[in-house]
């Protein structure tokens, strides 16, 4: 019997493989994870005590044609000029400056004629702007 103590040789456990699959795996889920933005400010909204009304109320609607003429509420204007159209909103809108405004426009209008809609609209105090689109079909 050899009672002598023999010399082992020294295990080394190599994790270089290891610290490649961990990064691998983080690369991974950077790449693949979706981040939100959020607000930088923290606001608390107010609450109101009243329930909304059911009923929105009946929104004013310009209509803007491909060569740039305006129609308000059905009415065609005799010209294109800001004055003329401020007017005629006026006159559409009444008092009520917290109607909601609704913008027709071809697709081929004019930008031009379609700022001049926002302009008149933002001197009037009528800040509820939408601008119409219609649903693409795909089939053209």
């Amino acid at each position: 019997m050899n009672f002598r103590p023999r010399q082992r040789e020294e295990l080394e456990l190599n994790i270089t493989p290891l610290i490649d699959i961990v990064f691998l795996l983080l690369i991974f889920f950077m790449v693949s994870t979706t981040f939100q933005k959020q607000s930088e400010l923290e606001i608390q909204l107010p609450k109101a005590e009243q329930e909304a009304t059911s009923e929105p109320p009946d929104p004013l609607e310009i209509v803007i044609s491909a060569d740039g003429q305006y129609a308000i509420g059905g009415r065609k204007l005799s010209d294109n000029d800001l004055e003329t159209l401020i007017d005629a909103l006026g006159s559409a809108a009444g008092d009520n400056r917290d109607r909601p405004l609704i913008v027709r426009a071809d697709a081929r209008t004019p930008h031009q004629a379609v700022v001049r809609a926002m302009d008149a609209a933002s001197k009037l105090g009528l800040d509820r702007l939408s601008i119409a689109t219609a649903r693409d079909t795909g089939a053209d």
